[in-house]
């Protein structure tokens, strides 16, 4: 098991960079704790997989250096650095049987077969593969051999980091639930640091006890699935996690008012603007009320999804959405009142905090 340190990390393909933009890894400077359970999330092309890679050790940074436990590893192999990766499509040995394919890992580094029994029989367990434990990978299904590849990973119990690569795409909704809570059951008694790359919101929330949301090559931040709802550092987070996203428009601020539109908005504390930055106030749709009172409000939709409504509407020239409970009443003529503590100021998208 490793703590993993970033340093000065940057990354490029290409030959000479020379601008933020030629990086698809700008700097990265982080550590994280050894047995933690970490997400990598983001949309495609942030630098999630390529980050993975550099802590892999498949890909060398172009920039700064890796420690394992306060060990520089930048210049070593995968297999230097004791480190499991599973990745996005199965990789199996179609000729070998499930029970082979997971002791394979074992067998290499000369585990007595007793320990390699019984390490087997528990990932066979646990992936619900045991009835297929004398069957050759060759005919199995792609969700069926994705499950073997996450059981090779997972049956090492020396590795110093198990690396995720998206590695339930193939599987399908229903199965995901189930391989998410194994993963955390299986973290829990391992202790092994896991680091889950993803960029679907709910397995990263689920899966994670942090959560690191990358954006066009950056960390943007890092928290727990409570600190990303509540208060994103950056106004990416708060659009990306959340469904629907977080509420963001311009405002100006004055003293503790934000205005939108000719209407102010109460913020309860006096943030500070650095001259020349945007200001921007987010808010989520769930700390928005709808109301007979308050500030106007122009409805263009309500979307029905259950338990809950999505409301769409027209709030001082400004498109919002608003969560409101399945047998809420939406009066005739709405108004919308903002709850003070789910309000959230940027200056250039980075949260202005409460202090100033």
């Amino acid at each position: 098991m490793a703590r993993i340190t970033l340093e000065h990390i940057r990354h490029a393909y290409g030959v000479r960079p020379s601008a933020p933009k030629d990086y698809a890894l700008r700097e990265v400077n982080h550590e994280w704790a050894d047995g933690g359970a970490y997400a990598l999330l983001g949309p495609s092309g942030c630098g999630k997989t390529t980050l993975l890679n550099i802590i892999s050790g498949l890909v060398r940074p172009s920039e700064g250096r890796i420690l394992f436990n306060s060990q520089d590893v930048t210049e070593l192999s995968t297999e230097e650095r004791n480190i499991a990766q599973v990745f996005q499509f199965p990789v199996v040995y179609d000729t070998m049987t499930v029970y082979d394919n997971l002791a394979f890992p074992l067998r290499n580094r000369r585990v007595p077969e007793d320990q390699v029994d019984r390490r087997v029989r528990e990932i066979l367990g646990v992936l619900d593969l045991s009835d297929r434990a004398q069957k050759r990978a060759s005919g199995l299904t792609a969700d069926l051999k994705q499950k073997i590849s996450l059981g090779r990973g997972l049956v090492r119990s020396d590795v110093n980091a198990i690396l995720f690569d998206e590695p339930l795409t193939v599987i399908d909704p229903h199965m995901k639930w189930v391989l998410r809570s194994q993963l955390k059951t299986l973290h829990r008694h391992s202790k092994v640091t896991m680091v889950y790359v993803t960029h679907d919101q709910t397995e990263a929330l689920t899966f994670a006890d942090k959560v690191v949301v990358m954006y066009e090559g950056e960390i943007v931040q890092i928290g727990t699935p409570a600190e990303l709802f509540e208060t994103p550092k950056h106004t990416f987070v708060g659009y990306f996690i959340g469904s629907p996203g977080m509420n963001v428009f311009p405002v100006s601020v004055e003293g503790s008012k934000a205005h939108v539109g000719g209407m102010p908005i109460e913020l309860g504390f006096a943030p500070r603007i650095p001259a020349g930055q945007k200001a921007e106030l987010g808010i989520r749709p769930e700390f928005m009320e709808i109301s007979r009172t308050g500030m106007p409000l122009r409805i263009q939709k309500v979307e029905d999804i259950g338990r809950l409504k999505i409301v769409r509407a027209d709030f001082a020239g400004q498109t919002v959405s608003i969560v409101v409970k399945e047998d809420a009443e939406i009066p005739a003529d709405p108004h919308v009142v903002f709850q003070p503590q789910g309000i959230n100021i940027y200056a250039n998208s980075w949260r202005v905090g409460r202090e100033g």
